[in-house]
């Protein structure tokens, strides 16, 4: 770990307020990360900011225009280190060094290549600096898609699944069931707002007719496309999906071989058709994942079904897990959520933050484990 000063108690709890104030930003920043800075004098805060919108000013340099001449000599505590490039905004360096910031305090390493080493110049010009404090897993938590995106031109693909306690994610095949109640639903709707995509089966999009659109809570600053997986682009006429096709454009991968009076009923509809390999007829996920990149959707939350999902999962491209667990069960008879479970190696997975209550029902968030780097401090 690179820092120079000691680490404390009442450190903790600033970067742990900036911390909940990056959150702010979610929906409204992607592809960069969220980040939130809090400014502290004399033992009592100044003023605090968060990176509010794409393109916008970053956290650090909201909350200096909040502090004003208070920032002199005062404690920058920032979730994540400050960047020392021009980008869409100059260097978060800078602005800390002309407002005279004495220290700072940061969470995670910056690991762009062209945003990192913000650290190391803020000590060059004199300034205390006590960070990385967090572990590498600990920071991936907190901006999963932006921290894969710097070391993995692939998608981020997270999956999320609502299940009863013994796993089961519907009633019976071909039925729609739901599973968990209003709180955990808004909260889907909060999540896809972060995503540039959202993903699922061909059968789960027939069988659910859902819109999969951010609806329940403010929208982002973007509408998440919708992507379906139908391998005989076989959606149904009038699906939902296309409700929406202005503001939420859907784009359905099938067979290159795919029936040509189906394709161009699909692309009729609106939607952009995109045909691929398949083995058997199953689509060939890593071609899916790569013409997914090339369409820019860099973060994509896949909603199902189980078998697209056990894929998904079987090829090691899903690097979070949204599971959200309602307190009932269905039964051998129902559909499991991991059809091929045996063969999933379920010890890649940790948590990445505590379980979340939703009403009667729990949010288990996993992340892809790594090497967790340094030992945070505690």
């Amino acid at each position: 770990m690179n820092d120079e000063g000691e680490f404390t108690a009442i450190d903790r709890v600033h970067l742990e307020r900036a911390r909940l104030l990056a959150h702010r930003g979610w929906g409204h920043v992607h592809p960069n990360p969220i980040v939130g800075c809090v400014i502290v004098r004399d033992g009592e805060m100044v003023a605090e900011g968060w990176h509010t919108e794409y393109g916008g000013p970053h956290a650090e340099v909201m909350a200096l225009h909040e502090a004003g001449a208070a920032a002199e000599g005062a404690t920058a505590y920032v979730s994540l280190e400050p960047c020392s490039h021009q980008g869409k905004t100059p260097p978060c360096t800078e602005a800390l060094l002309r407002a005279g910031i004495g220290r700072v305090v940061y969470g995670a390493a910056d690991p762009g290549e062209a945003s990192r080493g913000g650290g190391a110049r803020l000590r060059e010009a004199g300034v205390e600096v006590v960070g990385p404090t967090w572990t590498v897993a600990r920071a991936r938590s907190e901006n999963p898609a932006f921290m894969h995106g710097a070391r993995d031109p692939a998608p981020f693909i997270a999956l999320k699944l609502a299940m009863t306690l013994d796993a089961r994610i519907a009633a019976g095949a071909g039925k729609s069931t739901r599973i968990t109640g209003p709180e955990a639903e808004l909260e889907v709707h909060r999540l896809r707002k972060g995503f540039d995509a959202i993903m699922v089966g061909g059968s789960t999009a027939t069988i659910d007719d859902a819109r999969l659109t951010v609806r329940r809570v403010p929208p982002g600053r973007k509408a998440p496309a919708r992507i379906v997986l139908s391998p005989d682009a076989d959606l149904p006429p009038g699906a939902r999906l296309f409700d929406d096709i202005e503001d939420a454009p859907v784009h359905v991968f099938c067979r290159a071989d795919a029936p040509d009076l189906a394709v161009k009923r699909l692309e009729a509809e609106g939607a952009a058709v995109h045909g691929v390999a398949h083995n058997n007829g199953l689509l060939d996920l890593g071609l899916v994942s790569r013409k997914a990149r090339e369409l820019d959707f860099r973060a994509i939350l896949c909603e199902g079904g189980g078998r697209l999902a056990s894929g998904l999962l079987q090829e090691g491209r899903v690097q979070r897990l949204y599971l959200f667990v309602a307190p009932r069960t269905l039964g051998p008879g129902a559909v499991p959520a991991f059809p091929d479970g045996d063969r999933l190696d379920w010890t890649a997975f940790g948590p990445a933050v505590p379980p979340i209550t939703l009403g009667s029902d729990t949010l288990i968030v996993l992340d892809r484990q790594e090497d967790s780097g340094v030992e945070e401090k505690a």
